[in-house]
């Protein structure tokens, strides 16, 4: 037996899909872990199972019996999903033509699957491959990866190149380079007064709060690359008390870490409009630009190169979304959007392509048994 066929590969992603693993599930995403696994150590790979922190699932670092311990290939996979427990009786696996619906099977199980499919597709060939190969499977990308990036930057320290599984983009493109992501959270506090009888004496922390919405959504650049959206909005205790605190959830989106430094600045800056509300502004930078470089661009090349020769005319993107590849991108060559082709992530109709699993496969194993 050679490569996995795109059946078997199906049936393989069908199982991880049925074990729901929802971020914030930890006893699910464990389910998914030990079958993962299993899968790795019957395949005679070595498997270390790290315990998760703060509530969340265990992470997987799995190695190549080959190697030893130099700079190598760091292979991302995350095996959470942002569908709560529960989904699979609404978004049960099933095949329809070409399309394979389910819930992560497209963000990411699809994609972290083809990585073990390719890994047998070597093994079972009886071949190695020139550098030494790992693989890390995380239980909170969906997230923001806060228990998991140390570690995911700390083995790409000791890595040449990072793979990254996420699903494939508009018809099969990799993704090339990513937007970084900011979260911020921005609280007004004012002065709580009687609507009727002392409305002068109140000072409203929605009003001041209605001012900086509009200013913080104006600083939306698109031609910039440069995005910000107020998602969510929280304030006040009754129709008839003047507010006294107010809070919104701000997300960040920018192309460059020059925009991100600078935009993070204005946030960090900003000042109330009534002098007698005071403005409060918390967060951080989530994920970093993930920029295309001279590394990550010499990859892109040698991976297009692959891809003819697998009948496959490769193309790169930018994503408006964050990976757990923009935390290595900065520092080591780095390619994302690996996985398969599809649609839907995060949604009730969210598939992958069977036609996609061989060609993306293969990509893999390819890039696998040819960097050095």
């Amino acid at each position: 037996m050679t490569a996995p066929t795109t059946a078997e590969m199906i049936e393989g992603i069908r199982g991880w899909v049925e074990i729901e693993s929802h971020t914030a599930d930890s006893a699910g995403v464990n389910r998914m872990m030990d079958l993962c696994a299993r899968g790795w150590t019957e395949a005679g790979a070595k498997v270390e199972r790290i315990a998760g922190r703060d509530g969340l699932g265990d992470l997987l670092s799995v190695s190549a019996p080959w190697g030893g311990h130099g700079p190598g290939i760091l292979v991302l996979c995350h095996l959470d999903t942002v569908h709560p427990r529960g989904t699979i009786k609404e978004l049960a696996v099933r095949v329809e033509g070409d399309r394979v619906y389910g819930p992560g099977i497209y963000d990411m199980k699809g994609g972290a699957y083809l990585a073990f499919a390719a890994y047998q597709a070597i093994t079972r060939g009886g071949r190695t491959t020139p550098l030494p190969l790992r693989f890390l499977y995380t239980s909170d990308e969906e997230i923001g990866s806060p228990s998991s990036r140390a570690l995911i930057e700390a083995q790409a320290r000791n890595a040449k190149y990072v793979l990254v599984t996420e699903p494939a983009r508009d018809g099969g493109k990799i993704v090339t380079s990513r937007k970084g992501v900011a979260r911020y959270v921005l609280t007004t506090h004012g002065r709580p007064a009687h609507s009727g009888a002392r409305h002068q004496d109140g000072r409203s922390a929605i009003l001041e709060m209605a001012r900086h919405v509009i200013d913080i959504e104006g600083m939306t650049d698109y031609a910039r690359g440069v995005t910000f959206n107020v998602g969510q909005i929280m304030g006040g205790t009754a129709d008839n008390v003047v507010p006294a605190r107010c809070e919104v959830t701000i997300d960040m989106r920018v192309k460059t870490m020059a925009d991100a430094e600078h935009f993070v600045a204005r946030l960090r800056a900003l000042k109330p409009h009534n002098p007698d509300v005071s403005v409060q502004v918390t967060g951080n930078l989530n994920r970093p630009p993930y920029e295309m470089n001279e590394a990550g661009a010499a990859l892109f090349a040698h991976a297009k190169g692959l891809a003819r020769d697998l009948g496959i005319d490769l193309a790169g993107v930018l994503s408006g979304g964050g990976s757990d590849g923009n935390f290595t991108a900065p520092f080591v060559a780095t390619l994302d959007g690996l996985g398969v082709d599809g649609e839907g992530a995060h949604t009730m109709h969210e598939h992958m392509l069977a036609s996609s699993l061989e060609p993306r496969m293969n990509l893999q194993r390819r890039l696998f048994e040819t960097l050095y």
